[in-house]
């Protein structure tokens, strides 16, 4: 009775047409990888202002009705996951692009924004917004914020929270925290916004951010390298990093499988570089000069052979070798389609501990029954390496298995069980690996705080 006396509220708010019940959600889902499961919910509302998402928390607050926050559907720690009870609010309606302004180059987006739909914009302007990743034509700013998302470029343009100025958030109370400056140096106390960038819906939903934007580069060099050892690679590193001078943009490390299977599927993803070797290198550069980032790009190619830093390598002749190489680091359906049941990590450790831990993850994995294929990739310079596991089953037992073997060692070496994908609800009883007893006292404090009756995306992160 409770749920319907709430739906009628928010019919009150918003017109009959923006306000689902539970019999209106046959076509909904919880996820763009499930589809074909129709979403289970006490209803959907979809706000298309601020002020409007504030009016549903704040019948939501009086109510006590539990919400969940609905953006792209791309998160891979079940962040988007309901039951009969909560309410899903949906912020595919809030997708205006406000404001670009090229003098001071940000833009003023509401949180449904697309990110790729926000890219298109801005190349009319020469302008870039540096978050990249394969989901980014699904994936919506809103959710992104409140993941701290990363992607392939955090190496020179850092995470999410490095590009955002300004936030506009929603807190459970319906209380509208607006602080939209387009000011790079704010030091007048706290920085509240950085309350709400991470925190997974939890803390706030967040409406509306002004983004940090960069000059469009109007040159774009790839390669791809192949070494034996996983010292190689960390020289490698160095070597591309000093040599480019603040132009290296990317540096991927897929492992020898990983790379077989995802140049395998299609002529689209054919292999650059023959198979054979252990690991596999896609460095990119972004600078301003064509002809001469090409050329300071292939000398540098050429002084890694001579000097035997790799055992081959190839350069992208043309942007369309360019999006060809990083087609096939990005496709990870190629590796999930051909697995019965995945299972997905993002860890973040030590960069000169990688090669040695996940080659130890590799032997352990192998050993266990029901565990099919074991892929690992990652952005190495940031230290973010993935796992995809394929196997037979979806039980408890195995799942527990592999996240132990994943896991477990990341405490003593100063790892995290999360670079870049969150904790959501599937991560939340290993959160002790990545923080401390008092951080975790400390994280319970906020969320007491700031919402007290546990109505935002309750149960993610803390258990």
């Amino acid at each position: 009775m409770a749920g319907l006396n709430l739906i009628q509220q928010l019919h009150k708010i918003l017109p009959e047409n923006r306000v689902l019940d539970t019999n209106q959600l046959s076509e909904r889902y919880s996820h763009i990888w499930h589809m074909d499961q129709s979403l289970i919910a006490l209803g959907v509302v979809l706000p298309e202002t601020t002020e409007e998402v504030s009016q549903i928390l704040k019948a939501c607050h009086t109510s006590g009705t539990q919400i969940i926050v609905h953006g792209g559907l791309t998160n891979l720690v079940g962040g988007t996951e309901t039951n009969a009870d909560q309410l899903v609010i949906s912020l595919e309606r809030m997708n205006q692009i406000e404001e670009i302004d090229e003098n001071s180059r940000t833009a003023t987006v509401q949180s449904g924004v697309i990110l790729e739909s926000l890219h298109t914009a801005l190349e009319e302007k020469n302008l870039l917004f540096p978050l990249n990743f394969g989901a980014r034509g699904s994936a919506q700013i809103g959710g992104i914020i409140s993941s701290n998302a990363g992607g392939l470029r955090v190496l020179k343009y850092g995470m999410t929270r490095k590009l955002i100025l300004g936030l506009e958030a929603v807190m459970a109370d319906g209380t509208i925290i607006s602080s939209t400056k387009k000011i790079i140096k704010d030091n007048s106390g706290y920085d509240l916004k950085q309350l709400f960038i991470g925190s997974e819906g939890t803390l706030g939903i967040v409406t509306r951010a002004v983004l940090k934007l960069e000059e469009a580069p109007s040159s774009r060099n790839a390669a791809y390298l192949a070494v034996d050892d996983y010292q190689s690679v960390v020289r490698l590193l160095k070597f591309f990093d000093q040599g480019l001078a603040g132009k290296l943009s990317g540096f991927e490390l897929i492992w020898c499988n990983s790379y077989e299977q995802m140049t395998s599927t299609s002529d689209a993803v054919r292999p650059p570089l023959p198979y054979g070797y252990n690991y596999y290198i896609l460095v990119e550069s972004l600078g301003s000069q064509i002809e001469q980032d090409q050329t300071e790009f292939q000398n540098l190619l050429e002084q890694v052979i001579e000097k035997e830093m790799a055992l081959d390598a190839v350069m992208a002749q043309s942007p369309s070798d360019v999006e060809w190489f990083f087609r096939i680091r990005e496709d990870v359906n190629n590796l999930t389609d051909s697995m019965t049941h995945d299972q997905h990590f993002d860890i973040s450790l030590p960069v000169a501990l990688i090669g040695d831990y996940i080659e130890e993850c590799y032997q352990k994995l192998k050993n266990i029954a029901g565990i099919e294929q074991v892929y690992a990739f990652g952005h190495v310079a940031d230290g973010n390496i993935h796992f995809m596991i394929g196997k037979e089953h979806l039980k408890d037992d195995l799942r527990l298995k592999i996240n132990d073997i994943i896991y477990t060692g990341l405490k003593e070496i100063g790892g995290s069980v999360s670079a870049e994908h969150g904790i959501g609800l599937h991560k939340k009883d290993y959160l002790n690996i990545s923080r401390s007893e008092s951080e975790i006292a400390l994280m319970k404090t906020l969320k007491a705080s700031l919402d007290p009756k546990g109505i935002l995306n309750p149960g993610r992160i803390l258990a």
